[in-house]
């Protein structure tokens, strides 16, 4: 049956459009660490999934919502009060099912990115980290470049950046942090492809356990709730059971 008064969004993948092969090298990429996260785990690394969700907002009702009854669902009021927004940069243990040390502050800069990482590493100095991105700009910045170098006991000269070097331009900083050989690496999922990035599919879950719902009198009152659930969420953590290889999915 057609229905013609519905309709989705949809977007089309430009990397698969422009490069089939690279697209499902990326894919095929991506779903490999997952496979293997066991294995490297068994070997003391660690392969998390990292991403920002941006402007949490600390919404506080104008009025308390009324409890579900018989034959009647719950009924929240619809004007609310503003008290600012919050950035939330979080890291996936894709074999624990954990979130490693979340970050939470005003923003989500690439200093901000960068920290979030050096944080993570910090849980565990010495191990092998795998991290999967997406290919944001604060993602493959100079400060991540410089972290990983330092972390990983490269003293190459590293260049400048807009001008030599692997600082040159983004690409030359993506293929630093892609590069297989460091200790730390990156796997950066294709463009358009969030659903590839398992942390994504945590932050649905904190979506709709906290925030859909949430009354928060400030942001510091968001905070405070993010982090209960995430202490909460780790406590009864399992990890996600990936199940796509990498085969084109239907539209």
């Amino acid at each position: 049956m057609l229905h013609p008064h519905r309709s989705r969004y949809w977007l089309n993948a430009k990397t698969k459009a422009a490069d089939p092969e690279e697209f499902a090298k990326q894919v095929e990429t991506v779903c490999l660490c997952y496979a293997y996260a066991p294995v490297l785990h068994a070997l003391g690394g660690h392969i998390v999934s990292c991403d920002e969700m941006t402007g949490i907002q600390a919404l506080e009702r104008a009025a308390p919502s009324k409890p579900m009854q018989p034959g009647q669902v719950e009924r929240r009021e619809f004007e609310y009060i503003r008290h600012g927004t919050l950035s939330l940069i979080a890291s996936f243990d894709v074999v624990s099912g954990q979130i490693v040390v979340p970050s939470l502050g005003p923003s989500r800069t690439e200093a901000d990115f960068a920290a979030h990482i050096a944080d993570t590493i910090d849980t565990d100095p010495q191990a092998v980290w795998v991290f999967i991105a997406d290919q944001l700009n604060t993602h493959q910045s100079a400060t991540l470049v410089q972290l990983v170098a330092d972390r990983c006991g490269i003293t190459d000269d590293l260049g400048v950046k807009g001008e030599s070097g692997v600082l040159h331009s983004m690409a030359s900083r993506r293929a630093f942090l892609s590069e297989a050989a460091h200790r730390i690496q990156f796997v950066y999922v294709p463009k358009h492809t969030s659903w590839l990035n398992q942390v994504e599919i945590w932050f649905s879950i904190l979506v709709r356990r906290v925030i859909k719902r949430g009354n928060f009198l400030s942001v510091d009152d968001l905070q405070a709730k993010i982090l209960a659930f995430v202490e909460y969420f780790n406590r009864t953590a399992h990890p996600f059971r990936w199940t796509y290889t990498g085969r084109p999915l239907v539209a």
